[in-house]
């Protein structure tokens, strides 16, 4: 699953992102108003958590515009302003939920995941095809439950392993970098001068691919890693 997180305050916005990767969510942020709506007008999104009070453009101008545009992602205000007003106000420009600062983790994770079932139904309903259902080839992962399997059979993955199958799922066919791996299975934004990204790689391609004549997980030398089925 795959959220977007608008919050002009890094602290606060760094607090969210690293609470939703460790439940095993792929985390976009965003610090500015203008870049986050850029973001939800492109790309696709399971889920939103959106400021008020933003540089550029506010929340929720941000919430009408894709409103307006017919994007239907799930989105949470999360604000500091507490008064009954200016929730109704939030929930008026096409807000589905709303929460006050300070907040309790917890507390956003469930809404946040409630949020996306109820979208996820309502998609099901209209026979949308689900985004958290991937395959590629024989390999199906499921990133809500949180289960891959190949040939039917399932695959034991820890947190991580699940965490890059996820993102090479999601980026099928293209070249992903180490560094990419390391922002976005490891939140590192720094080189941590260590082999983990080739000794997580190795660990995945053992489990997904070992047993299997097909293989799908793929090194391509001096740029990174692609998952694909030749």
């Amino acid at each position: 699953m795959k959220i977007l997180i608008i919050e002009d305050d890094k602290k606060t916005a760094d607090f969210i992102a690293k609470g939703f990767k460790e439940a095993g969510f792929v985390v976009d942020v965003c610090n500015d108003g203008h870049e986050g709506l850029d973001r939800l007008l492109v790309y696709d999104f399971d889920a939103a958590i959106v400021d008020v009070m933003l540089p550029g453009i506010d929340g929720l101008s941000i919430i009408e515009t894709i409103r307006e545009d017919g994007n239907q992602t799930p989105v949470l205000v999360l604000s500091a302003r507490r008064s009954v007003t200016e929730r109704i106000e939030g929930i008026k420009v096409g807000g589905d939920d709303y929460m006050v600062k300070p907040f309790s983790f917890s507390e956003l994770l469930i809404r946040v995941q409630a949020l996306i079932r109820r979208n996820q139904s309502a998609s099901s309903k209209s026979s949308k095809p689900d985004a958290n259902l991937m395959q590629i080839a024989d390999l199906e992962l499921d990133a809500w439950k949180r289960e891959a399997r190949r040939s039917g059979s399932t695959i034991p993955l820890h947190a991580k392993e699940f965490g890059l199958l996820e993102y090479l799922m999601r980026n099928q066919g293209r070249v992903v970098s180490k560094t990419a791996i390391l922002e976005n299975v490891y939140d590192y934004n720094f080189d941590p001068q260590t082999n983990v990204v080739d000794v997580l790689v190795c660990r995945l391609r053992n489990k997904i691919d070992k047993n299997y004549d097909q293989k799908l997980l793929h090194t391509v030398r001096g740029m990174g890693y692609v998952l694909k089925s030749e």
